[in-house]
């Protein structure tokens, strides 16, 4: 039996990168309750619109706890590791003009989408590129839940 070619996954390489390509990142996150208590207590966030039932019940104009938009980005972001940085990414470089245009709910389900709007190779560090990603969430209903801009510097293929 010959030995059998490996494949083993990776997010792109920076030549691979490609501006005009809208990359849908699948499977979705279901997040449940679990998820945004756990998420907004290991980060000290007392808002009780998300811990809180009774006292979110009250609140107009969603009278339900909102999943915590820290978590929302957070997820948004981790959606789309597989397919373009998973082992090839140095670092983020920053993220800029985050917003969260509608809310996201337990039992919501969160699906992330990437555009490549820029891409340059870096000036100080050969063998590394930036690439400008725009990430938007929706929830099951193609809702807008999330945006944010993420600057990454991510590894050419090696030689």
């Amino acid at each position: 039996m010959s030995e059998l070619r490996r494949v083993v996954q990776r997010g792109l390489w920076y030549e691979e990168f490609e501006t005009d390509v809208l990359y849908e990142h699948r499977p979705g996150r279901t997040i449940t309750e679990a998820d945004n208590v756990l998420f907004t207590t290991m980060t000290m966030n007392t808002q009780a619109l998300h811990l809180d039932a009774a006292f979110a019940e009250t609140q107009e104009p969603f009278q339900q706890r909102l999943v915590n938009s820290m978590f929302t980005v957070s997820t948004l972001i981790g959606l789309s590791i597989t397919q373009l940085t998973q082992g090839t990414l140095v670092g983020n470089l920053g993220f800029s003009e985050i917003a969260f245009p509608k809310p996201l709910f337990h039992g919501d389900t969160l699906y992330a989408e990437t555009v490549v709007t820029e891409k340059r190779e870096s000036k100080s560090r050969p063998g590394e590129g930036i690439v400008t990603l725009a990430h938007t969430g929706r929830n099951q209903h193609g809702d807008v839940v999330v945006t944010a801009i993420r600057k990454t510097l991510v590894r050419k293929r090696p030689s």
